[in-house]
């Protein structure tokens, strides 16, 4: 189906609306076609909470990121966010 979106397992965005940054990421998702949780840290304090305790920092945007095996990585910078989720995607541009 053209235009399909893919959703990516195992993936979460921890985000607030306004930073160009969380943007940038918010944006390229779309460019990508690709799906993942969207969690605003401003809107759910306990996503807040969440980001803190899991990932040490409360820097968005941040991409938590868990593999078939559990074990969990935390990705803090847009544009590192932005080639990892190009590489997923099979659309390094």
């Amino acid at each position: 189906m053209k235009g399909a979106r893919r959703r990516l397992e195992g993936h979460e965005l921890f985000y607030f609306s306004t930073c160009p940054y969380c943007i940038r990421v918010r944006l390229a998702l779309r460019r990508l076609k690709l799906e993942i949780p969207l969690k605003n840290i401003l809107t759910h304090p306990e996503y807040n909470s969440e980001l803190l305790a899991g990932g040490g920092e409360e820097q968005v945007p941040c991409l938590r990121i868990e593999n078939e095996q559990g074990e969990v990585r935390w990705m803090y910078e847009s544009g590192d966010i932005v080639r990892y989720l190009e590489r997923q995607s099979g659309n390094s541009a």
